[in-house]
């Protein structure tokens, strides 16, 4: 199922913001809320995130602030491998 990116929404504005995270980097959930204009609402990117399955956003480039991947609705594991893979 495609995410509708021209949203005006929190919502919109977070899959805005991730699907410019370059291959290689990554932003942390709380960089995430305070570019989509919600500095506080970092939780709410996570719970956001782990609903998409759009490829065009790459949800495994967010990370928690203190480095570690996080979580995946594809497995944590797959997201390390992921983000493993881009970084070399």
């Amino acid at each position: 199922m495609k995410t509708k990116l021209s949203e005006k929404s929190f919502r919109g504005k977070v899959f805005e913001t991730v699907k410019k995270i370059p291959r290689g980097k990554t932003l942390t959930y709380k960089t995430v809320a305070e570019k989509a204009g919600s500095p506080k609402a970092y939780r709410a990117v996570g719970n956001i995130l782990h609903g998409n399955y759009d490829p065009a956003i790459p949800c495994h480039r967010v990370v928690r602030s203190d480095g570690n991947p996080g979580g995946w609705n594809r497995g944590k594991r797959k997201k390390a491998e992921l983000l493993k893979k881009e970084k070399l």
